[in-house]
């Protein structure tokens, strides 16, 4: 496989930094249930992934694993992909702690090499859809995914990206154009589309759109990610969005 510029640009960036990002959000994001986004809200609560025993599970860009090791705590047969080998090696230490063993795959999630037809769920919490580029990551889960499969995936929303200052704070008002949104060009590659095209790109690859879920943190929210003003602003104006779409039989 040969990865893409972008992607080796985001594969050298998560290897510099993801010992620093295990280090800030190990204890916020590695709690005893599984737990969306930013703000942690429980999967018991939103009901994105629903009952996942007996299941084959993919989560494309699973960092260092923390939601597969509770899914196969469920009973999931789960594999988890990320391109950074050092997310891997993180991975692999939290899967011995937990003591649960599942295959990780070091790829892109946009090039994955993984057969056809091989799974009932793909899914990834602020992963492989934000790191790569929708327009393949799309056509990859919808060939990975048996018919009837569910793809969930979470990422900021396009109001929070266009509502971003050129210090990655959130503002109220708007900092850029929302019509023509796809590349987010920096030190490291992200992805985001406007609504109509996220619609648009899962329909004309086999998807159903199920729920767009647009979580809202609790008055007196922490995260590891956000800085404590960005919590009124988040109470205001979704700041992630979790989309739900089942692949057509």
């Amino acid at each position: 496989m040969s990865l893409s510029e972008e992607a080796r640009r985001n594969r050298a960036y998560w290897d510099r930094q993801s010992d620093e990002y295990q280090a800030r959000h190990q204890d916020f994001i590695g709690q005893p249930e599984p737990r969306w986004g930013v703000w942690q809200l429980p999967e018991s609560e939103l009901n994105v992934l629903g009952d996942v025993a007996g299941l084959d599970v993919l989560e494309l860009g699973c960092g260092a694993a923390q939601w597969s090791i509770l899914l196969a705590k469920q009973g999931a047969r789960v594999v988890g992909l990320d391109n950074s080998g050092r997310q891997l090696e993180h991975a692999r230490g939290n899967m011995a702690e937990a003591g649960v063993e599942f295959p990780l795959v070091h790829a892109s999630g946009d090039d994955v090499p993984l057969p056809d037809a091989a799974f009932d769920v793909v899914f990834c919490d602020h992963g492989a859809f934000v790191f790569a580029d929708p327009f393949r990551t799309v056509p990859e889960a919808a060939r990975l995914l048996r018919p009837g499969g569910l793809l969930a995936f979470s990422m900021l929303s396009p109001l929070a990206v266009i509502c971003q200052d050129e210090n990655e704070m959130m503002v109220p008002r708007l900092e850029h154009d929302y019509f023509g949104l796809h590349k987010l060009d920096g030190e490291v590659v992200e992805y985001q589309l406007p609504y109509g095209e996220w619609i648009r790109l899962f329909r004309a690859n086999g998807f159903d759109v199920e729920a767009l879920i647009e979580p809202r943190p609790a008055e007196d929210a922490t995260s590891t990610y956000w800085e404590p003003a960005e919590v009124e602003w988040a109470r205001r104006w979704p700041s992630e969005t979790i989309w739900k779409a089942r692949k057509r039989g």
